[in-house]
């Protein structure tokens, strides 16, 4: 379905392609670029602790032998007590230095590099050559898998494998927002970034990840399934194993990330076309890659202005951290409460521009941690800075599709900043306007002009763009993220009659059902935890 865009000969063309794209005449990186990193100073392997060499023998081990469950274990778990014990400041062994352990095989070495330059960008600062480096081992681990003759002989955990998509498009965001800093660097790095184009390019990046999807068959097998259908008859060769099918339902949910973070939310949503948002779909193994679906899917919806369907997605995925707090000991865990704390405030803000009845648990937290902020949004002109402050604090780094070393082009970051803030002091006035409107049933258009100080010309305005933000598109159910129907979102409508409001409200019943089972589940909780400590 993407041979609008890219063929399957070009993708595998683009793959070898930058998998041979090198960068030996610029070897010899500068000084400063090292002084840029804590600790780089490198182990003799006499140096190597005997737990760290234990790891790789085992590491190297489980790989070979497709032990999953051993493997899962030793990546999620040992290798981040050994970062925290002997590398919280420095690098772990180069690649060449554990190769005698590993008896060279260059798969488990670019495996364990992928490993390496990944604790790099999470516990130091990665130099210029270290962003280079990484994304060559990256393309000799893509090279691998994607056109080696037949499907490879390779198992890996789910974790890992969402955590090589994912950190491959946090690599490809950090660089180029590194890229366009052109301020802080010296005319060689610029030379040297010049020269290099195809490293970290938007369209190499892209073609990996369509790629994975092309040679998985996800999503014909994702569309045989939705019919009610086995999903092996479409998986051909490479879809029956779970490398391949993994890696190209994750480089799905890649690409949602990839286009929100170019400012084409329409694509980022058509892209989950026959992705189900489901606690029973493959995402919900790994949690990371839950929380990344829901928060990007609810910010291209909130960027969109549908506003209500946002809403609905944040609220799902914070109900089911909630309930489901399954975070592991990944490298990544940590993240999760920012990323929450983020959907919390994109929340706060959807809610500001179409108040909405919350769940009752998502509704406490919303107001404990964002309450304040909540009542200065619905408060006019003053409320637009704390709409930017947390705009701000919540959305992705935006980056550019192509670089902009000419320093001339606006930078991607601001320009979305400015859309949002635009389109919010278009509507700053309509949380005052529905609260004043909802303490009468008719109303003289003079009167209420009065309350709001502005003529009857700028409140009929007001009015008309109330009629319009109170209807959106809404998801309709079982059907794709895109598709929708316009309904009303607001439990306040009314009608102009000459120079006289008629406003008319309907108030939701509060569901007693719903509430009486949250409270059984809790009871259960409570009782089941008091059990376990007896």
């Amino acid at each position: 379905m993407y041979q609008d865009t890219f063929e399957e000969d070009d993708l595998v063309a683009e793959v070898e392609l930058v998998a041979q794209a090198r960068y030996s005449e610029h070897a010899d990186f500068d000084d400063d670029f090292e002084a840029e990193v804590v600790s780089t100073q490198q182990p003799s392997p006499a140096q190597i602790p005997d737990g760290v060499r234990n790891f790789i023998l085992c590491f190297n081990r489980y790989i070979l032998e497709n032990n999953v469950l051993d493997l899962h274990n030793a990546y999620d778990n040992t290798f981040n007590k050994l970062s925290d014990k002997h590398y919280s400041k420095q690098p772990w062994p180069e690649a060449e230095l554990i190769a005698p352990l590993v008896n060279n095989d260059e798969v488990i070495l670019t495996l364990y590099r992928e490993l390496y330059y990944r604790h790099i960008y999470r516990r130091m600062v990665p130099t210029l050559e270290h962003r280079f480096r990484s994304y060559e081992n990256y393309c000799d681990l893509f090279n691998y898998i994607l056109n080696s003759d037949g499907p490879v002989n390779l198992e890996l955990p789910n974790q890992w494998l969402w955590d090589i998509i994912d950190e491959f498009i946090y690599q490809f965001q950090s660089f180029s927002n590194y890229r366009d800093r052109l301020k802080s660097k010296t005319e060689e790095e610029i030379a040297l970034l010049r020269d290099n184009p195809q490293i970290w390019s938007t369209y190499s990046v892209l073609n990996v990840l369509y790629s994975f999807i092309s040679k998985s068959r996800i999503i014909e097998q994702m569309l045989v399934s939705k019919n009610g259908g086995d999903m092996m008859e479409a998986a051909g060769e490479y879809g029956t194993r779970p490398l391949y099918k993994t890696l190209g339902y994750f480089s799905i949910i890649g690409l949602v990330r990839v286009n929100c973070l170019m400012g084409d939310y329409m694509l980022a949503l058509k892209m989950m076309d026959n992705v189900a948002l489901s606690r029973k779909s493959l995402m919900a193994r790994v949690t990371g890659c839950t929380l990344t679906t829901y928060y990007y899917v609810g910010f291209a919806y909130m960027m969109m202005r549908r506003y209500a369907d946002a809403i609905k997605t944040f609220s799902d995925a914070i109900i089911y951290i909630q309930r489901f707090k399954q975070y592991g000991r990944s490298y990544q865990s940590e993240q999760v409460g920012k990323k929450m704390d983020q959907m919390y405030a994109l929340l706060a803000m959807c809610v500001s521009l179409c108040p909405t009845r919350l769940d009752e648990s998502v509704h406490s937290q919303l107001r404990e941690r964002y309450g304040e902020q909540i009542s200065k949004m619905q408060k006019g002109e003053e409320g637009i800075q704390v709409f930017e402050d947390m705009f701000q604090h919540a959305c992705p780094k935006f980056i550019s599709a192509s670089p902009q070393l000419d320093g001339k082009r606006p930078d991607p970051h601001s320009t979305q900043v400015k859309l949002f803030t635009a389109d919010v002091r278009n509507q700053i006035m309509l949380p005052t306007l529905r609260s004043f409107m909802k303490l009468y049933t008719t109303m003289g258009v003079d009167k209420l002009a009065k309350f709001l100080e502005m003529t009857p010309e700028q409140l009929t305005m007001q009015l008309l763009m109330y009629k319009q933000k109170s209807r959106q598109i809404k998801k309709v159910e079982n059907g794709n993220l895109l598709d929708g129907d316009y309904v009303p979102t607001s439990d306040l409508d009314f009608c102009l009659k000459q120079d006289v409001l008629h406003i008319a409200e309907s108030k939701v019943g509060r569901r007693v059902g719903d509430w009486f089972l949250r409270q059984l589940n809790r009871c259960d909780d409570l009782v089941a935890s008091l059990e376990q400590k007896a």
